[in-house]
């Protein structure tokens, strides 16, 4: 492998400008299908033992910190979701729930008390054997009434927790949730050693989790080796992996290109068929619930005017911005964060269309004429950004909106702007139950709510519908929750997009791929090789 330093120096020579790049850029029109049939060859192989990966991800920050509470970015989730880190249950390829380090679980009728029962003899990478007291110390890290923990919401209804031996959680919950096993594969819940006072150890990066963590450079690099003693020989081909942070889109190509790196997330729409043709390298795509989002924080004037966030929404001309930003790799979003495919998706919500006519009205009815905002746009939420953004901007223009376009460095953007800038871009993976996105993103007063959406409506059918075990009356509450962000929100979602990657030939990868986030689910680290 290359020293690190030559692929960074090599990186930087082969760089040219985004307009560049962009001229250079092929039509759209490309078929999802044609591209994922790039990848069959090596999805038939055999999973083997032994060599070195690298890989560079679109993410990553020098302000990265590995507390599981606060991870949140693309670089940081991919290193704990099948690298370092291990959970009680997982997502499985084709989506379902699937038993990790709790072997079972079940429930009482009334889904308010949870049993998890642990495997025997797993150990964490300092030797020590996984009890049901470290559950007990990682699930309670992201407790209490000061917790900034992004999961705070996803276990603030544990009642009680206790071990009934070393092997056995019980979970007493205020209310039923039927969906929590599945609350349990957030990649903010690993299973981390506990320290004598009872409190979880994440400072020492030690985990239960296929591989271990070797060297750690925030925003720089990773190196991870085999834990020798995981509890599952299924997993954990690899024997070493350097996991490297490149947020420049050209860079990250030109490393994919060169054979510098096996793999890259976040492939370069435009150039994505260019990609796929080129010798030694497949190119696979994904739809899941990723998408990207503009929110806007309601606190803040003019935001916290509903008809100021309605006229911007009427504003954007979405699928414009799904055939030039995206290239067709996904579809238009209507404002809300449940994608198509998802149980609970709200089929009879009208989708919101381009109407510069609706965007005056609702100007008029704040008592304006005309709008000049700003927004802060980074290439750091996704690929094409500042381009979206300045699509807006043209858009908006017949609505009497003035958009100013500020380009924001990529490192730092999020602890510089996120649910701090009134108006920035972003995007969320998506959660594989509606409950965990609306709970993460969405419920009043959360650490994660990027537009500081407090309705009590919503907070109200947000906790009746975890409990509710009626499939149509459920159904019911999330299609209202997703109306009532769509009209009164702060989240402008233009788009949901395919995940698409790019991996060298010699990767091998399962038949089926999971799609809750991008690269497999980011469990590519414990389930691919090399062949």
């Amino acid at each position: 492998m290359k020293p690190l330093n030559h692929l960074t120096n090599q990186l930087k020579a082969n760089r040219i400008s985004r307009r560049s790049f962009m001229r250079q850029g092929l039509a759209a029109g490309v078929s999802l299908s044609a591209l994922s049939m790039a990848a069959s060859k090596v999805d038939a192989a055999t999973p083997k033992k032994g060599g070195h990966m690298t890989v560079a991800r679109g993410h990553g920050s020098t302000t990265d910190v590995l507390d599981p509470g606060i991870v949140e970015n693309g670089y940081t989730i991919g290193l704990c979701l099948g690298g370092y880190q291990g959970y009680l249950t997982e997502i499985g390829g084709d989506g379902s729930l699937e038993p990790s380090m709790a072997e079972s679980w079940e429930a009482s009728a009334d889904a308010k008390t949870w049993m998890f029962k642990l495997r025997d003899g797993m150990e964490f990478h300092n030797g020590r054997t996984v009890k049901a007291a470290d559950v007990i110390a990682s699930i309670n890290h992201h407790r209490g009434e000061d917790s900034t923990s992004a999961a705070a919401p996803l276990v603030s209804s544990v009642k009680d927790m206790k071990a009934d031996g070393d092997n056995v959680i019980v979970v007493e919950l205020e209310a039923g949730n039927a969906d929590f096993p599945f609350i349990m594969t957030d990649y903010h819940l690993p299973i981390m050693p506990a320290n004598d006072d009872g409190t979880m150890n994440w400072q020492d990066l030690v985990g239960a989790g296929a591989y271990k963590i070797d060297k750690y450079d925030a925003g720089v690099s990773t190196a991870l080796s085999r834990h020798g003693n995981h509890w599952s020989d299924a997993v954990g081909h690899l024997d070493t992996v350097e996991v490297l942070s490149i947020i420049d889109t050209n860079a990250r190509t030109a490393a994919m290109a060169s054979g510098d790196v096996q793999a890259i997330d976040r492939v370069d729409l435009k150039t994505a068929e260019l990609m796929g043709r080129k010798p030694g390298v497949n190119l696979v795509t994904a739809t899941g619930t990723l998408h990207y989002s503009l929110p806007m924080l309601t606190d803040t004037a003019p935001y916290d005017d509903n008809n100021i966030r309605l006229a911007i929404k009427y504003a954007v001309n979405r699928q414009e911005i799904v055939d030039k930003i995206l290239f067709g790799y996904g579809e238009v979003g209507n404002d809300h964060p449940i994608g198509s495919g998802q149980r609970y998706f709200n089929k009879d919500l009208a989708q919101r269309e381009y109407d510069p006519d609706k965007a005056k009205f609702h100007l008029k009815e704040a008592g304006l004429d005309s709008l000049a905002i700003k927004i802060n746009a980074s290439e750091a939420a996704f690929a094409g950004a500042v381009d979206a953004a300045i699509l807006i901007q043209n858009s908006a223009k017949g609505a009497g909106i003035e958009l100013e376009v500020e380009r924001t460095p990529n490192d730092g953007f999020w602890a510089d702007h996120w649910i701090k800038s009134p108006f920035i871009t972003s995007y969320w993976s998506g959660r594989p139950v509606e409950d965990q996105m609306f709970s993460t993103a969405y419920q009043t007063g959360v650490s994660w709510n990027e537009t500081r959406q407090a309705n009590e409506r919503f907070d109200e059918l947000l906790v009746a519908a975890r409990a509710e075990l009626n499939e149509d009356t459920r159904r019911a509450m999330y299609y209202e929750m997703q109306e009532i962000v769509h009209n009164e929100g702060g989240a402008l979602i233009p788009m949901f997009a395919s995940y698409v990657f790019a991996i060298a030939d010699n990767v091998g990868m399962p038949e089926k791929t999971a799609t809750n986030w991008d690269m497999d689910g980011e469990r590519w680290m414990e389930r691919w090789w090399l062949t």
